[in-house]
């Protein structure tokens, strides 16, 4: 059988929910009995392949959750050691990645995105009659912000703006409550970030808020290795996907990954995914050194925050999310603040303006479990210490139990 084809026969074997739920807990740093998470921020990375960045306090939050880092520890990573890195990628979405896989990404995920963004700039340019010709245009402004910032950064998005007073303009995107005015720097500097060659340096804010310092890539990261090609960058964040999230089908990955089929499908072949049957009647891909049945890792508990990796890893979620995805996701399909016991989504968590976190289940569980998840939410508590998470991707669940439905 050819890799990457979907055909759900000839599979080395089936794999049911219970043990894609064993991996999860063990693979993504949750399950008490696998040794109580990982070591750490870099860690809490790899073990989802990268973490969720679009709202800030959601990278400490999710490293929080597998290691039990405390909150300047995570910013440690971030900005001094630069172990982990914010980079736009998939799906336009922030992610902190590990550093090391950063060549990966910028050649494949963060490339596409970042194509995507100098068509989207150069055609709006056009559009609202501030350059005759939006491609010409749009590839001096990115030359020019790029040299400004290795020359005189770290910039703010502001700064740039004050600097170059030419991308001192707005341009309309989104129709209807969608609507909105986008200043012109604020698309360059986007278009830049997702190439690889400016990322986010120090953050002017605090953990909750991101006013990143725009920083040449060089400068940063001390000359990092050239980006991989495509075909290079797509198997290698497929093997790293695998090897947390699998098994997972063709549909998930195209998801995850906001890529092709065509570009799935290459990258299973280049890894040597080997297909398995699932309990949803689909095949599934795993690495051919990944087949064997994992062990029970024992019962567990976590609190993960808005678009944790774990709840948005797989497009296909009913093995862990069953019949919730009403209670827990919006209508454009983000994940709010969830409780999770042994493998799957049993209710959600938020805070009332007091600050104290509060779970609020979706099920009903034994109650052993619902006293490990109030024990869960004491100690987030605690950590926390007073400050209150408002996430705008609150879930449907949460924000009928605070009165803001």
């Amino acid at each position: 059988m050819r890799q990457g084809d979907g055909d759900p026969g000839r599979v080395a074997r089936h794999i049911d929910d219970g043990e894609r739920r064993r991996r999860l807990g063990a693979r993504h740093g949750l399950a008490a009995g696998v040794g109580g998470g990982v070591d750490g921020s870099l860690a809490a990375a790899r073990a989802v392949v990268c973490l969720h960045a679009t709202e800030p306090a959601s990278v400490h939050l999710s490293a929080w959750a597998r290691s039990g880092v405390a909150r300047d520890e995570v910013d440690r990573a971030l900005y001094a050691e630069r172990s982990v890195v914010k980079q736009l990628a998939m799906r336009r979405t922030v992610f902190a990645f590990p550093a090391e896989l950063l060549p990966a990404v910028w050649g494949s995920a963060s490339a596409r995105v970042a194509g995507q963004q100098r068509r989207r700039l150069a055609q709006e340019m056009q559009r609202a009659g501030i350059a005759a010709d939006g491609e010409t245009w749009a590839e001096q402004q990115l030359e020019t912000v790029r040299q400004m910032i290795a020359d005189d950064g770290p910039l703010t998005t502001a700064q740039v703006r004050a600097a170059l007073p030419e991308l001192d303009a707005r341009v309309t995107r989104g129709r209807g409550t969608y609507q909105a005015d986008v200043a012109v720097a604020a698309s360059v500097v986007v278009a830049l970030a997702a190439s690889g060659a400016i990322v986010r340096g120090e953050n002017d804010g605090g953990w909750k808020t991101s006013r990143p310092r725009w920083t040449d890539a060089a400068q940063w990261l001390g000359e990092p290795p050239a980006p991989l090609s495509e075909t290079e960058g797509y198997a290698a964040l497929v093997a790293a996907w695998l090897r947390a999230f699998g098994p997972g089908t063709e549909a998930d990955l195209v998801w995850w990954l906001g890529a092709t089929k065509a570009a799935v499908r290459r990258a299973l072949c280049d890894v040597d995914a080997v297909p398995v049957s699932l309990d949803s009647g689909g095949a599934g891909w795993v690495l051919p050194d990944d087949v064997d049945p994992v062990p029970e890792p024992g019962s567990w508990v976590s609190l993960l925050p808005a678009l944790d990796p774990t709840t948005m890893g797989w497009k296909e979620r009913g093995f862990h999310l069953g019949p919730h995805a009403e209670s827990v996701f919006d209508r454009n399909g983000n994940g709010g603040p969830t409780a999770w016991a042994d493998g799957r989504i049993v209710g959600v968590w938020c805070q009332p303006d007091g600050g104290e976190v509060e779970v609020v289940l979706v099920e009903d569980v034994p109650p052993a479990t619902k006293r490990a998840l109030d024990d869960k939410a004491a100690e987030l508590t605690a950590w926390l210490d007073g400050e209150v998470v408002r996430s705008i991707y609150l879930s449907p669940l949460a924000r009928t139990h605070l009165g803001r439905a």
